[in-house]
């Protein structure tokens, strides 16, 4: 049953006080655990209610996990969960509106726990992050008095900014977790293999998120070099990931000791069977003492350049098989390049040459025409210094 209320005179006051309850910026400086159990004990006051809970949305599993509870703490002692569109709480996530509720039993709640306590109306409304649903927020009394238009406005208020908490904790929670993984993940050091100078930079976005962007190096037990590049779509924990499992794999398939375009089509097929929802791209260099020439294989990775000591910068056009995890419709193979002292490759993700709006011809030109013949680290500097006029 919904009510009507609208406030007028001295119940404006009491009104607004209310709202300013439930939106004090002293609430921004917790912790999300900490946030959650100080608003709810507000939102038991402001709405004169026995109980107040949170369920989060498990995305894996589609259930509702108890969170954060006053006046039911047993909901996440007992670890309570909710399929989607089943009782109270999974009818809100389904319709994604709030629901009024004058009787609680077990034919409107599905949690035993609810009716158990002697709750006798509930209200819940959705948290929601834009199109995208975080969980529910309900609230009980153990009256029989039903909530009314002004209690769901309220809730749904708090509901806003505990949708807003839950996401900013679980994007600092993810950049971190990403920031760890992806470091651990990267080459400390390349191999140290004489003739050759390796110079590496790996470069975060400014607003600091995190990704599948790759490279490796490493020498094999039969003396093979092998440097790798990738970049997996998409950004974030997920993304970092996937690549982490991408560089183990292509590192497993190498010590086999096969061409890298065969490696290439192994990890491929890996993919596309274990990572169905992944796509990433990269390519692979192959050289063996005195390192003077190079098997370079690419799954839909930009090319590498070829930078000549005595002639113009070259694009290397190496046989482009498909990005890795999709069906190949092409036959793999590999393409040889031979450097001559002075020589070097420079190998690259596309977020150093592409700019939105724009061909990936101009800015694989930009870079061509940035690169000289110079050491490994002072080229590599160059190009980093140079970032933003190639993007």
């Amino acid at each position: 049953m919904v009510g009507e209320i609208v406030p007028s005179g001295s119940d404006i006051e009491g009104y607004l006080a209310r709202l300013k309850a439930l939106t004090d910026t002293a609430l921004s400086g917790l912790d999300l655990e900490a946030f959650l159990r100080e608003l709810l004990e507000r939102v038991r006051q402001i709405l004169r209610a026995d109980t107040a809970a949170v369920l989060l949305l498990d995305e894996a599993s589609g259930r509702l996990v108890a969170t954060a509870a006053h006046g039911i703490e047993e909901e996440v002692r007992q670890g309570v969960t909710i399929p989607m569109g089943t009782g109270f709480a999974g009818s809100i996530a389904a319709q994604r509106a709030p629901v009024v509720l004058d009787r609680v039993d077990a034919t409107t709640v599905a949690n035993p726990i609810l009716w158990e306590k002697g709750i006798k109306a509930m209200l819940g409304v959705p948290l929601l992050a834009g199109s995208r649903l975080l969980g529910v927020l309900h609230v009980g009394r153990l009256i029989s008095r039903p909530f009314i238009s002004a209690d769901i406005q309220l809730l749904q208020i708090v509901a806003e900014r505990v949708a807003s908490a839950v996401q900013d904790a679980r994007l600092a929670a993810e950049r971190s977790a990403a920031s760890l993984l992806e470091g651990s993940l990267l080459p400390g050091r390349m191999p140290a293999c004489e003739g050759i100078e390796f110079a590496t930079r790996y470069m975060t976005p400014e607003d600091r998120t995190v990704g599948g962007d790759w490279y490796d190096g490493f020498v094999t037990p039969l003396g093979k070099l092998w440097v790798v590049v990738g970049d997996v779509a998409g950004r974030g924990l997920s993304a970092a990931v996937i690549m982490g499992r991408i560089k183990s794999t292509l590192r497993a398939y190498a010590l086999l000791d096969r061409p890298p375009d065969e490696v290439l089509a192994m990890t491929s097929q890996k993919i596309a069977h274990f990572e169905t929802e992944a796509l990433a791209t990269a390519i692979c260099a192959v050289s063996v003492p005195p390192y003077r020439e190079f098997q370079v294989a690419s799954a839909g990775h930009p090319p590498p350049l070829v930078v000549r000591a005595s002639a113009e910068s070259e694009w290397l056009a190496p046989h482009v098989d498909s990005p890795l995890g999709t069906p190949s419709v092409v036959e793999a193979a590999v393409s040889s390049v031979i450097l001559g002292p002075g020589d070097g490759l420079v190998f690259y993700t596309d977020g150093l040459v592409e700019k939105r709006g724009e061909d990936l011809g101009d800015g694989l030109e930009r870079l061509r025409a940035l690169v000289v013949p110079e050491p490994a680290q002072a080229l590599c500097q160059r190009i980093i210094r140079a970032r933003g006029a190639i993007m």
